[in-house]
């Protein structure tokens, strides 16, 4: 099976091609790590056409799409996820989402990523990788995290604790994605992962307008 991973949860936007097999056996055929910054909406579709021909693939050959749905900060997360289920529609294929901490490291974890506001995602795992708790967002202070912590090194001091460098990646997010692509029908829709309110809220009264 081929299958186009994304994800734009975190400021490097991630964009992959994989062979996966129900034998549990993953080839990356080809991958793109970009720093984005706030620049998804510009870079995922330049990378998706990127890792296609560094495959020597088309969308044609495609047989279905995982995307990560955050947590992550709205914008950038709704670019990823809409692109996926555009995509998805437009061949016909099932789309299938996870959560982005489940694809980043591997085996007994915690991982964090930056939630922008003095905040962190975090969630913590089994050494099997299943999740035990989160995923959540908190102060760094405000959390004791299990170690070892895996993720974004800038929050290392903040929690007191060593923080291994680590992103989503293409073969995170297939191995997160496995028992649906094993049975596609199971799949949910798409949620994004959002886990506060946005940072834009609508006014409480609406100011009147005067004609001069």
């Amino acid at each position: 099976m081929l299958v186009l991973a994304l994800d734009t949860a975190t400021p490097t936007l991630v964009a992959g091609l994989a062979e996966w097999s129900r034998r549990g056996v993953t080839e990356i055929l080809a991958e793109r790590a970009v720093p984005s910054g706030t620049r998804h909406a510009e870079l995922l579709t330049p990378a998706i056409a990127g890792v296609l021909d560094d495959a020597g693939l088309a969308m044609g050959d495609l047989d279905a799409v995982v995307t990560g749905l955050g947590p992550g900060p709205f914008t950038g997360l709704r670019v990823g996820v809409v692109t996926a289920a555009a995509l998805a529609d437009a061949r016909g294929l099932p789309v299938i989402g996870v959560c982005s901490l489940d694809a980043i490291g591997s085996g007994a974890r915690t991982v964090v990523t930056d939630a922008r506001r003095k905040e962190i995602y975090w969630a913590t795992y089994a050494a099997d990788g299943s999740r035990l708790t989160g995923p959540s967002v908190d102060k760094p202070a405000d959390v004791t995290l299990p170690e070892p912590v895996v993720g974004d090194p800038a929050f290392a001091e903040r929690l007191g604790t060593p923080v291994a460098p680590a992103d989503v990646t293409t073969a995170g997010l297939l191995r997160a994605a496995a028992a649906q692509l094993a049975d596609p029908s199971s799949a949910g829709p798409l949620v994004p992962m959002y886990l506060r309110r946005p940072d834009a809220t609508p006014p409480a009264t609406i100011k009147a307008v005067t004609q001069a």
